[in-house]
């Protein structure tokens, strides 16, 4: 599956956008379509081998509208499973061997997810070609979405990990007990006659050889990966495993030869034989590994919670009678039913009945939610204690819990600028390091004046202990716990460099309407001035804003019908964003709007200025109200701050960042609502085109500006600012634009945010600082520093197992994310 984006000619409205999306979903091989109404493009999510441009240009098409390319629309984005990759060297690779293709213009590699996200141009590349590059880089690529790695599958690998092992420890232990048993002090380990080193040294060698050829065989996979690497000229951790351990192999079988042949008399001595070391790494190696499959499914338990929580089954209404089908099998438009204590299935509208949901798994909140008729409802949550029936509205991958897996998946799957650093040093490691084992092995032999035997241990040794496993797992394996971690709080962080960008935060922007406030604002005094009463006033400005969105437009017209007030036909209504309305009642025109628009008018706002200014003091937005260039009233409406403002404010003050409220409000009115939750600067009367100018004159003054919003007027707001965080109850377009859905309301979960953010990049810079420290402590070490200083010298065996152990002590660092607590 990919994802591209194309101009939608010919929408108006809402309705026009939601006929494209449902026009869309419907074709077979597209999996989500999503319009934003304000840019007028489409995003559509579908499969590049089953689809074209001109299928989709055609079914829009028959829906009365039409699509066409962008000059950036050329760039698609898609991703692949990659299989073989098994160090931080592999993943360089693949991503050398794409990025180097032409018209791809960024390729990023997961190790730890064991993925490829490329994006490219569509016209000079296709996602055969991008297959074959990766083909001749050694590995291989199928389309993720074809390659599904269920939790199962993943079990099943884990446990083919566990059975390796198992049966290379049963010949490893024995082959370790005859090579090394009669060496241990005070007599060492008894031997059987036949087979003692100093007596029957041909034996001996022979029963190493049987013992240690089903290890290599059960670890085939390291010299088939490792020497195809090599001869392609960019050599992985499979490569220095497969070198050391074959120069190992050689140097036993020689010296067996040998013996066999009598040109070497090894009696009364130990043939120097190393079977057991190439046995005891490949053996060690495969624990490691298979300790890294259990550690990397811990980390990606979020994604496993997650689709575990939607039901197997659903419970449709099929001409009043109930029956059970598999969720596949549910329809857009189905009745479904919904008994205390049940899942619900999919997304939708209840039609019958009420109840209490558990929504933890989306907000983070335990309290269960009231629901009723005409609430909606979403496919994963619980319902506590009431039986209902709903209309199913969203199914399959356009469910909010579906949506919200592959966010997930997109964010653990991407790669944070801190972990450039761990990629160019991953880049050139493995080559280095065969170059430093050759050399070391080449001066303990010529200049050191040991013999080669002792050489040959030392290049085995250093090959060994420096794979870069830890080095490609360090920085996605954090991010993996993390952004999972996230989705628990109900926080949808959408990429690795938004979660990296959060703890840099100085400045957080927050829009008042809807984000800081409850987002229903309400009609709380009407003053007339003139002949007209209060109900006539009301029920012109009712009558005008019937036409608009605006929230402050829903509370005039909601006071009106809560009066039952019979409303004046109106026409000609043009709305002015950040200013006002016009329209026309008997000949007349109606004005409505802020004090500015009524200026700019002409007309004499004097007598009301007084009462605006005492409104606008208590934190109430005075709407002003004329007829002709006669001002005839006053609206005051106010919208309710949320509980969580103040401790969200407050919290951020003691994180040492600075907060500012951003309004379309009168200075007056803003300032009173700042004061009321603390708030260090506001900027009001601001136009929905010039917020975005406002983010970017933060940033000029070198401040890292997260910016919070829920509207489509936030949407250029949020796209601007360093980090976007869109308040999940918001508008698509806001969620669109945004790095960092909240799908809470809480406002706290901002600081919760930033406090994970904090908490995953201190972890990810451990996790570096330790795969880079145990390098550069191993290396010198395995290559004879401490034995030129009368030290010990390491052991190849014991190198394999540190190798192993820094891979798995990454892993479970990360691993310790999973304890964040709000």
């Amino acid at each position: 599956m990919m994802k591209e984006q194309y101009q939608v000619l010919g929408m108006t409205c809402a309705s026009c956008a939601a006929s494209v999306e449902k026009a869309l979903q419907q074709v077979e091989g597209v999996r989500e379509a999503s319009v934003n109404l304000a840019r007028e493009k489409v995003t559509i999510d579908f499969d590049p081998e089953r689809l074209t441009f001109e299928d989709l240009q055609e079914t829009v098409q028959e829906a009365g509208y039409d699509i066409r390319s962008l000059d950036s629309q050329n760039k698609a984005k898609i991703q692949f499973a990659i299989e073989g990759m098994t160090c931080a060297s592999c993943a360089a690779t693949v991503e050398r061997a794409v990025q180097s293709l032409d018209g791809v213009s960024e390729a990023v590699v997961n190790l730890a997810t064991e993925t490829l996200s490329v994006t490219y141009d569509k016209e000079r590349v296709d996602v055969a070609t991008i297959k074959e590059g990766v083909q001749a880089s050694g590995y291989k690529a199928s389309l993720k979405a074809d390659n599904q790695e269920t939790p199962a599958k993943k079990e099943s690998q884990t446990a083919q990990l566990w059975r390796r092992f198992s049966w290379s420890a049963l010949f490893t232990v024995p082959l370790l007990y005859i090579a090394m048993g009669p060496m241990l002090p005070f007599g060492g380990l008894p031997l059987p006659h036949f087979l003692h080193p100093e007596h029957r040294s041909l034996n001996y060698a022979l029963a190493q050889i049987l013992l240690v050829l089903p290890v290599v065989y059960l670890g085939r996979s390291f010299y088939t990966k490792g020497f195809k690497t090599l001869f392609k000229g960019h050599p992985n951790m499979d490569s220095l495993i497969a070198v050391g351990t074959t120069a190992a192999l050689l140097q036993g079988l020689v010296t067996t030869i040998a013996l066999g042949l009598g040109s070497v008399d090894h009696s009364g001595a130990h043939p120097d034989l190393y079977f057991e070391s190439a046995g005891v790494i490949l053996t060690l190696i495969t624990l490691g590994k298979y300790l890294e499959a259990v550690s990397k499914g811990k980390t990606s338990d979020a994604i496993k919670h997650l689709m575990g929580l939607a039901p197997k089954t659903a419970r449709i209404l099929d001409n009043g009678q109930e029956k059970d089908i598999p969720l596949e099998q549910v329809q857009v438009g189905q009745i479904l039913l919904v008994r205390p204590g049940e899942k619900i299935p999919v997304d939708g509208t209840i039609t019958q009945g009420s109840s209490s949901i558990d929504e933890s798994m989306l907000t983070g909140e335990a309290l269960p939610v009231q629901k009723t008729q005409g609430d909606l409802v979403v496919g994963g949550t619980i319902n506590k204690n009431g039986s209902f029936q709903f209309e199913a509205q969203k199914i399959g991958k356009d469910t909010m819990l579906s949506q919200i897996i592959q966010l997930v998946e997109d964010a653990q799957g991407s790669k944070a600028p801190i972990a450039r650093l761990a990629d160019r040093v991953s880049a050139v490691f493995v080559p280095v390091v065969m170059g430093l084992a050759v050399l070391a092995a080449l001066a303990w032999w010529s200049l050191g004046g040991q013999s080669w035997q002792f050489a040959l241990s030392i290049l085995i040794a250093v090959l060994v202990i420096a794979c870069p496993c830890a080095l490609g797992l360090a920085t996605p394996t954090a991010i993996m716990v993390g952004t999972g971690k996230g989705a628990e709080h109900g926080i949808l962080i959408k990429s690795a460099p938004a979660l990296e960008g959060l703890q840099a935060v100085q400045t957080v922007l927050f829009d008042k309407t809807g984000t800081l406030t409850q987002g229903r604002p309400e009609v709380t005094k009407l003053l007339t001035y003139g002949s007209l009463s209060d109900r006539e006033v009301l029920a012109l400005a009712a009558s005008a804003e019937k036409g608009s969105e605006h929230p402050l437009a829903e509370a005039i017209v909601q006071k009106a019908t809560e009066q039952a007030l019979s409303l004046p036909n109106m026409t000609d209504f043009q709305a002015v964003p950040g200013h006002g309305l016009v329209a026309q009642v008997d000949g007349q025109s109606l004005y409505l709007g802020n004090a500015r628009w009524m200026t700019e008018q002409g007309i004499e706002l004097t007598e009301a200025q007084t009462d605006a200014e005492k409104l606008a003091s208590s934190g109430q937005t005075p709407i002003f109200v004329a007829l002709g260039q006669e001002l005839i009233g006053l609206i005051a409406i106010a919208d309710r701050l949320k509980e969580s403002s103040r401790s969200a404010i407050a919290q951020l003050h003691k994180m040492g960042i600075e907060t500012v409220m951003m309004t379309g409000d009168n200075t007056t009115t803003a300032q009173a609502i700042a004061r009321e939750l603390g708030i260090d600067r506001v900027l009001s009367e601001v136009l929905p085109e010039e917020k975005a100018s406002h983010v970017k004159e933060l940033q000029s003054g070198d401040q890292v500006v997260a910016m919070v919003g829920d509207g489509i007027n936030d949407a250029p707001a949020l796209a601007q600012a360093d980090v976007g965080l869109a308040i999940g109850s918001g508008t698509d377009v806001a969620i669109e634009s945004a790095d960092v859905v909240l799908v809470s309301q809480d406002l706290t979960t901002v600081v919760t945010a930033m406090k994970l953010s904090k908490a995953t990049m201190r972890n990810i810079k451990q996790n570096l600082f330790w795969a880079f420290a145990y390098n550069v402590i191993g290396i010198p070490i395995a290559m004879g520093l401490l034995y030129l200083f009368g030290g010990p010298l390491l052991n190849p065996m014991l190198a394999g197992a540190a190798m192993s152990l820094s891979s798995v002590s990454v892993l479970l660092n990360a691993l310790r994310l999973k304890q964040f607590r709000v």
